[in-house]
C-alpha cells in the first residue's frame, strides 16, 4: 500500500496472513499470490539490466523480488510501516544494496530519478498516481501498473466505444496506453471484489505543448454529455456566460494571446487533470438520443449574441457543431482548442 491514509482497525476474519501480517482490505491491500503471473508482469515490462525500477505499494515484496533479479535497483514506495519492516526483513545482505524503501504516502513525497515503473497499487489512488507519473521529469521510459479492470478499460478506450471518457482522452494526451492482461481476482491475497488488468503506459515525446488548464476546461465541457452535439452543448446559457465572462476579463486586462506556446511549469500544469476520475458518472450516458435529452432549464434558447455567434462560428469553422465528444479524438479536441483560442476564447 503505498497512499492514503492509515487508521486503525481489526483485521476482519477475511484477511489472509503472510508472515503473521494481516492485509486490509480497505487500505488496497491486495498481494499478488500467483508466482507465474508475477513473472509474466516482469517478463512484459521489458526491464533492462541497467534499469532503476519503481515499484509502488510492494506489500511483502512478492514482485520486488523479481525487479530486483531484472535490473539494476529497486525504489519501493510503501506507506505501512509494518510492510516497509516486513521488507527490510526479507531483503538482506547484497539485496540489501540495491533496495531503497521509501516510507511514505507516494501522492505527497517526491520521486526520485527511474527508468521504469512497475507496480501493483491500491485502486482508490489510480487516477491522481497515473498524472503524478506523467508529470514526472525526467520523463520515464514506461510504467506497467495493475489497475481495476474497469479503470483500465478507460484508460484504454478509443473513441466511439462506451467507456470513453475524459480519463481516456487525458491520458492518451499525455501518453501512449495498451492493454497487457486480464487478472482474475482469485491472484490475490485477500482477493478484491472485482478483477484487474495490467495496463503498459509510455509517456509521449515530445511532451505536448498545451496549456492543460485550458485543455481541461475543454474537456470537462465538452466529456458533461459526451454523447450530445458541440453545438447543443454550447449554446447552453451557463457555458456561453462563462466563456463569455473569461473573454471579457481578458480582454480588459490585455493579455496577448500566447496559445501552446505559454511558458508554463508543465509538471504542475498537468496535475489539473489528475481528477478526471471524480466525473466518471457525468461521462457515462445512459443510451438516449439527443433528441430525448433536451437541456434541462438553460439550454439553447438563448436569444441571439454577437459573442453565442462568435463561439458557434468556431464550431462551424472547424466542422465540430454536428460532432459530438464521444466520437473525438485528441488531435480532434487540441484543434477544437487552437480554433477557440485563436479567437480569443478561452476555458480558464
Amino acid at each position: 500500500m503505498a497512499g492514503g491514509k492509515i487508521r486503525k482497525e481489526k483485521p476482519s476474519r477475511a484477511a489472509t496472513l503472510q508472515g503473521g501480517i494481516p492485509f486490509h482490505k480497505s487500505k488496497g491491500q491486495h498481494i499478488l499470490k500467483n508466482p507465474l503471473l508475477v513473472d509474466t508482469i516482469v517478463q512484459k515490462a521489458g526491464i533492462k539490466s541497467t534499469d532503476v525500477i519503481l515499484e509502488i505499494g510492494p506489500g511483502t515484496g512478492n514482485l520486488t523480488k523479481k525487479l530486483l533479479e531484472a535490473g539494476k535497483s529497486v525504489i519501493t514506495v510503501e506507506l505501512d510501516p509494518r510492510m516497509v519492516l516486513e521488507l527490510q526483513c526479507r531483503f538482506q545482505g547484497p539485496d540489501s544494496n540495491r533496495l531503497k524503501v521509501i516510507q511514505g504516502d507516494v501522492l505527497k513525497c517526491d520521486l526520485p530519478y527511474f527508468d521504469i515503473c512497475v507496480a501493483n497499487i491500491p485502486y482508490q489512488i489510480s487516477s491522481p498516481l497515473t498524472f503524478k507519473l506523467l508529470s514526472h521529469r525526467p520523463a520515464f521510459r514506461c510504467a506497467v501498473i495493475m489497475f481495476q479492470k474497469e479503470f483500465a478499460m478507460r484508460l484504454v478506450a478509443q473513441p466511439g466505444d462506451d467507456l470513453y471518457c475524459r480519463l481516456s482522452v487525458n491520458t492518451q494526451l499525455l501518453a501512449h496506453v495498451s492493454h497487457l492482461l486480464k487478472v482474475r481476482k482469485n491472484n490475490f491475497r485477500p482477493p478484491p471484489k472485482v478483477d484487474s488488468s495490467v495496463v503498459r503506459i509510455e509517456p509521449r515525446k515530445p511532451f505536448p505543448l498545451v496549456n492543460f488548464k485550458e485543455w481541461d476546461g475543454l474537456i470537462r465541457l465538452c466529456f458533461n454529455r459526451k454523447n450530445k452535439t458541440l453545438g447543443s452543448i454550447f449554446r447552453r446559457k451557463t457555458v456561453l456566460s462563462l466563456l463569455e465572462k473569461n473573454y471579457k476579463t481578458l480582454q480588459a486586462l490585455q493579455l496577448s494571446q500566447k496559445g501552446s506556446s505559454e511558458d508554463t511549469d508543465m509538471a504542475e500544469d498537468v496535475s489539473v487533470l489528475a481528477h478526471a476520475i471524480e466525473d466518471l458518472n457525468l461521462d457515462m450516458e445512459d443510451g438516449r438520443d439527443d433528441e430525448d435529452m433536451e437541456m434541462e432549464g438553460d439550454d439553447a434558447g438563448v436569444e441571439g449574441s454577437d459573442f453565442k455567434d462568435k463561439v458557434l462560428g468556431v464550431l462551424k469553422q472547424g466542422d465540430f457543431e454536428e460532432k459530438r465528444s464521444s466520437k473525438l479524438t485528441k488531435v480532434d479536441f487540441l484543434y477544437l482548442l487552437s480554433l477557440f483560442n485563436k479567437a480569443g476564447i478561452h476555458f480558464s
